[in-house]
């Protein structure tokens, strides 16, 4: 059988999708009981004399939950979109955190930068799964 080398076989995209469902944040809106926007950790509940260190990992198993109990579509655009949206949103949570508790410039100029550009990002995928409903 001849397969494109630039084509990625079935069996290597399923796993690439399976990746994402493993990788990605909190539980999404589009399948799960109504959350708040953020599926991480709200800066108000952070552990009170915790580290920043302790709540990006509290945040990243609250993600890694939610991401374990939600349930594929059976229609892979839409699950990217939802996953990935969940994906951006953690990494707009720990970039917050970064914000809130880090002390490198460069860091925080990094988290400015994530923030922004993540946030565009999940703004396009809201929109292209209200047209989905």
């Amino acid at each position: 059988m001849n397969r494109s080398p630039s084509r990625p076989s079935t069996s290597l995209r399923h796993t690439a999708l399976t990746a994402i469902f493993l990788l990605a944040g909190a539980v999404s809106a589009q399948t799960a009981p109504a959350t708040p926007t953020s599926g991480a950790m709200p800066m108000g509940r952070m552990q009170h004399g915790g580290t920043g260190s302790q709540d990006m990992k509290a945040t990243m198993m609250m993600g890694m939950d939610g991401m374990q109990k939600m349930q594929p579509s059976g229609n892979v655009d839409k699950d990217f979109a939802m996953m990935m949206k969940l994906h951006h949103q953690q990494a707009v949570d720990m970039a917050e955190m970064q914000l809130a508790q880090g002390k490198s410039p460069a860091m925080k100029t990094m988290a400015r930068q994530i923030i922004a550009a993540q946030k565009k990002e999940i703004a396009t995928f809201d929109a292209w799964l209200a047209k989905q409903k």
